[in-house]
């Protein structure tokens, strides 16, 4: 009875036979990578996870660490501050990329390896050592776990760094990094190489989506305008040279690393994190990119659609006495989209009786239902009625779920007195 967790599961199978890409190898660690690990995370607004695949197989942040780092300068310095000096606007240019204002040599935003550099230079401390304590200290709040690194990735990524380095060193010469360049880049080799599962990334994700605070855990790890600001970043420059393609058609603020994971923040609602190490041509996990825009379409997620606030989904939630018998009723009104039928299910399932009853889901006052939504209502509702409870819908719309290939169970009528009536008689009848 967890719809959300069926849905990462079709997607998951079906999206597993796809054989596209490579896992990197200009990182010799990396390259050990199993090609076939997969797996989707999701956690809600209500500290609720979901996961399907190897959502526990463990791998390092890499480039999914910029921003949460990013986060943690801008409490540092504040945002005019960290301005000054890495930038906030699309490179249009690889992750890697020599991508430095002219005059200043600013890097042109934290998402870029220059930019990320840059920007745990600037993180406060008194050296190295406690800069990368208070950035491991972060990204663990993040998590809402202890994290750790993986010593065999960080002497790896050391070992074949020459490039970081030159970028550290030549924005050193232009006066946009005033740290030292070879501790700059060491300390950032040791963020990336911080080891996570797609289940902690989806917590961090979440927490960005939250506005700062761990859905999971409650604790405030950045305040709120960090926050928003680096979801703004996130969903301008996070996917590289890829960034507007990305917001055009999944429409999430985002963020990609080389190791193969991949985080989504979809704002008041969730956090998710796919891993899949074989990448495209651009650096980005191509089954985390397919899966992120399959949720995007089927559940409605694009940041540009249907803005605004919305009303409470949930009105009503209680039990009837019709007939000498007691009939639960649950009310939804609106749109119903994937936070919103969350509500709504976890209304169902806490009216519902332990023992075999009746229920009955008022949608008269619901105007949408997107084909996820759909999904996960029909999947429910046929689940109650397989476990001999009886079940009735009212509704005045029809409503289709994504792939539903077993014949509805329950019943639907137009209005909630049939409904009520319905349910409240004799089995059978």
């Amino acid at each position: 009875m967890d719809p959300e967790t069926d849905a990462l599961n079709e997607l998951h199978r079906r999206l597993s036979g796809l054989r596209d890409g490579r896992v990197a190898d200009y990182i010799p660690q990396l390259a050990l990578a199993d090609p076939d690990d997969f797996g989707i995370a999701l956690v809600s607004m209500g500290g609720n996870t979901y996961r399907a695949g190897k959502a526990d197989s463990v791998f390092t942040l890499q480039s999914v660490s910029k921003p949460f780092v990013y986060a943690l300068a801008l409490g540092d310095l504040g945002p005019r501050e960290t301005l000054r000096h890495v930038g906030v606007e699309p490179s249009g240019n690889a992750f890697n990329a020599i991508s430095l204002e002219p005059g200043t040599g600013r890097p042109a935003n934290p998402m870029i390896n220059a930019g990320a550099i840059a920007t745990t230079a600037l993180v406060r401390a008194d050296g190295p050592a406690e800069r990368f304590g208070r950035i491991l200290a972060c990204l663990s709040a993040f998590a809402g776990r202890t994290l750790d690194v993986d010593e065999d990735v960080y002497a790896s990524e050391a070992a074949t760094g020459d490039r970081n380095r030159a970028l550290a060193y030549l924005m050193r010469s232009a006066g946009s990094l005033r740290a030292d360049p070879a501790e700059a880049a060491d300390t950032y080799f040791r963020q990336c190489a911080v080891r996570v599962t797609a289940a902690d990334l989806a917590v961090m994700a979440a927490t960005l989506a939250n506005g700062g605070r761990n859905p999971v855990t409650g604790v405030r790890v950045v305040a709120e305008p960090d926050a928003v600001r680096t979801l703004a970043v996130m969903a301008t420059c996070g996917m590289y040279d890829g960034a507007g393609q990305w917001l055009l058609d999944v429409g999430l603020p985002a963020k990609s690393g080389v190791s193969g994971g991949l985080i989504a923040a979809s704002p008041g609602r969730f956090g998710v994190a796919v891993h899949s190490p074989p990448l495209d041509a651009s650096g980005k996990p191509v089954r985390a990119v397919a899966a992120l825009g399959e949720m995007a379409e089927r559940f409605g997620l694009h940041i540009m659609h249907n803005s605004g606030l919305h009303a409470a989904t949930v009105t009503g939630a209680e039990r009837v006495e019709r007939e000498g018998r007691t009939v639960g009723v649950v009310t939804a009104q609106g749109r119903l989209e994937f936070t919103e039928t969350e509500a709504l299910l976890y209304a169902l399932r806490d009216l519902t009786p332990p023992p075999l009853g009746r229920l009955v889901l008022d949608l008269t006052a619901v105007s949408t239902v997107l084909p996820g939504a759909a999904t996960a209502l029909a999947a429910v509702l046929a689940d109650l009625v397989a476990q001999g409870h009886r079940v009735a819908v009212a509704a005045r719309l029809t409503f289709e779920a994504v792939g539903e290939e077993r014949p509805r169970t329950w019943q639907v009528f137009g209005t909630r007195e049939a409904a009520l009536t319905w349910a409240a008689g004799a089995d059978g009848a």
